[in-house]
């Protein structure tokens, strides 16, 4: 082989010949043992050329023997350096040739050899700018933490012209890295003398990384936390338009959920605040819009004179535009549709392992689905700390606590104790808001006090006329009525006193509740059986046949009266509003009287009424099962019947002054 390098060849599978030195061509000879095998590479003793070029005498070989004994004839290329991780060098494909034979077609060889001023920069760019190196390096960790420092300032801000290049970091590393290292094990071994005299050589200083213009993004307009009561919130930012977490991700533990108003988010944070107001005002309808240009000016004035509350920012908005302007803005002209995804915040409901289990942009959206699962948390936290009991008769609570607080996962846990009515037991339970835990705390201390007292006979004395006005009720028994005007007693002495948290404030009440109920309740029974005998009137002149015209109004007055009067009613509206229900049923009874006269009319003021009663029943059914309504929608309720006395029978007049403005005002807050 030594002697013969230009006897070689390489089988051509398509032509089935192979290539010989120089482009020439030769078959292998009919007589030889290699006839039949043609391996890949062969050599020929002889080339013989009859009716074509014959090689003869052949043997195979490995097409490296001819390259070790031709190396000083061969030719070598080289292709595609590239930085290999796994190897921790740069690599390239190399191609080695004789006389035009290929002896190596792609071999992957060490780049650092061949052109080491090459391969030094791949390994730069590649292993220490973009850290495509498996070395654990503690200068590595540092400089890539001080670059997603130094990103985060761009993802916060929305800008991708604050943080330095790829080429200012080579530049860096190219200054201080010798010229001999172009690999990993060359590092490695240059670095470990090197770090003894320098550890920080090669660390990152961060003024470095950002530009100049990074210095007008001030920290305390992107906070890193959220702030609200006694809870932080961990806030991310990620500046990537059109993805779904584009923008502010706050990440609220699920037992926290219920305590977070969506209100104050509105107002997202100081950097992007201004932007986001004058998106909300181009989301405008176009007649309201056109009062509110330029939109920016408009932004910056609301923001220089309104500062960040609990309230809505649009209800803020509005508020102050009206003042400027005098135009009102209406709660639902705002269409958040309009505004760009990343001005919203978005909200991830983990649980106390972290992991997400809801998430979206409307976070009272995201409380209905999720209340199961955050009052089971509650719960639990309530078991944990010994708060919750169940089935008891008499007060055994000790003083109730009005705030609950507990950690979990890293997170304080805050609930608010308060009693429940469990029908013929109390109960003491942590409930997610204050609202809710006033609400059944109200009625768990009315149930304790029905307990401690006996009920006193409010039967004995009535004539048989008023037993029989008692039996034509919604009631399925006299029994249940006469305990319903029990608890409605009973209902308005709680009101009537200061909250009940400590075994002494209730031995006081339940001490005065034996003094007063007989008293109170004989005047709710006395009380109830007027509101029975206008019911049964009002139900008598609802019922029969009448014109077309006036069912949609026959309709609705039946259905006003079936709100008002029905099973339970008693104790659902109380002492107090029972004796307003006369002059309810009496506004009801002229309604029907005036309706032959003006069905129009009464359609008329019907509509009026519709828009309130409606958004009361949406938020009534909006309410989770078995919790009762708070303050506000009590307030809601009754304030409707009055504004239906002042529509239709204004000279009973109203106990309260009403309004549209007042029941919209009213709403808006709830």
């Amino acid at each position: 082989l030594t002697g013969l390098l230009s006897h070689i060849g390489l089988r051509d599978r398509d032509r089935r010949d192979y290539l010989g030195a120089r482009g020439a061509r030769f078959s292998i000879f009919p007589g030889s043992g290699l006839f039949k095998g043609q391996p890949d590479f062969v050599m020929a003793a002889e080339l013989v050329e009859t009716s074509k070029l014959w090689g003869r005498q052949c043997a195979a070989i490995d097409p490296l023997w001819a390259e070790e004994a031709g190396a000083h004839l061969v030719k070598r290329t080289w292709s595609e350096p590239h930085w290999s991780t796994k190897r921790a060098a740069v690599m390239a494909h190399e191609r080695v040739t004789l006389y035009g034979v290929p002896l190596v077609a792609d071999r992957v060889v060490n780049y650092g050899k061949i052109d080491p001023e090459v391969a030094r920069e791949l390994f730069i760019r590649h292993a220490l700018v973009q850290g495509e190196w498996h070395q654990r390096h503690r200068f590595l960790a540092t400089n890539r933490e001080l670059l997603e420092q130094a990103e985060e300032l761009e993802h916060r801000a929305r800008r991708r012209d604050l943080v330095v290049d790829e080429e200012t970091l080579f530049d860096f590393y190219d200054r201080v890295v010798p010229a001999d290292v172009v690999s990993g094990a060359h590092f490695d071994a240059w670095w470990k003398q090197q770090r003894r005299t320098d550890p920080d050589l090669l660390t990152f200083d961060p003024t470095m990384l950002l530009h100049e213009q990074a210095a007008e993004v001030r920290p305390e307009d992107y906070p890193e936390r959220w702030r609200e009561d006694s809870l932080e919130l961990p806030l991310r930012y990620r500046f990537a338009p059109g993805e779904q977490d584009d923008g502010l991700t706050v990440d609220v533990p699920l037992a926290t959920l219920n305590h977070l108003d969506g209100a104050s988010f509105s107002w997202h944070v100081p950097g992007l605040r201004e932007e986001l107001v004058v998106a909300l005002i181009r989301s405008l309808p176009k007649q309201l819009r056109v009062s509110f240009v330029p939109a920016p000016n408009f932004a910056r004035a609301f923001l220089a004179t309104v500062p960040p509350g609990n309230e809505a920012i649009t209800d803020a908005l509005a508020r102050h535009l009206r003042g400027v302007t005098g135009v009102h803005v209406p709660p639902d002209a705002w269409n958040w549709s309009k505004v760009p995804d990343h001005l919203r915040p978005t909200f991830r409901v983990v649980d106390d392992s972290g992991q997400v289990v809801a998430g979206g942009k409307d976070l009272e959206a995201l409380k209905k689905p999720l209340r199961p699962s955050f009052e089971a948390a509650m719960a639990s936290a309530a078991e944990d700390s010994g708060v919750a009991r169940s089935g008891q008769t008499t007060w055994t609570f000790g003083t109730v606590e009005r705030t609950f607080r507990q950690v979990r996962a890293g997170h304080e846990v805050i609930g608010h104790p308060g009693l429940v009515d469990e029908g013929s037991t109390v109960g003491l339970r942590v409930h997610p808001s204050q609202d809710e835990q006033e609400a059944h705390h109200r009625l768990g201390v009315r149930r304790l006090l029905a307990l401690a007292t006996r009920p006193p006979d409010l039967l004995d004395g009535l004539d048989n006329a008023a037993k029989l006005g008692l039996a034509g009720s919604p009631y399925a028994q006299v029994k249940d009525l006469v305990d319903d005007c029990v608890l409605a007693a009973l209902g308005e002495l709680v009101d009537l006193s200061e909250p009940v948290w400590d075994p002494d404030a209730f031995a006081v009440l339940a001490g005065k509740a034996v003094e007063e109920l007989p008293a109170r309740a004989a005047a709710v029974l006395d009380e109830v059986s007027r509101v029975l005998a206008a019911w049964r009137e009002a139900d008598r002149v609802l019922h029969g046949r009448v014109e077309l015209a006036v069912l949609p109004s026959m309709n609705d007055m039946r259905q006003h009266l079936g709100r008002l009067v029905h099973r339970g009613f008693v104790a659902d509206a109380g002492a107090a509003a029972l004796r307003s229900y006369p002059r309810y049923l009496a506004a009801l009874a002229e309604r029907r009287r005036r309706l032959d006269e003006s069905p129009a009319r009464d359609l008329e003021l019907m509509m009026r009424v519709e828009e309130f009663q409606r958004g009361w029943d949406q938020r009534m059914a909006a309410l989770p099962a078995g919790r009762p309504p708070g303050d506000g929608l009590v307030r809601l309720r009754w304030l409707i019947e009055e504004y239906r006395v002042s529509l239709w029978a204004q000279h009973l007049g109203t106990a309260v002054p009403v309004s549209d403005t007042r029941l919209r005002k009213l709403m808006s807050s709830l």
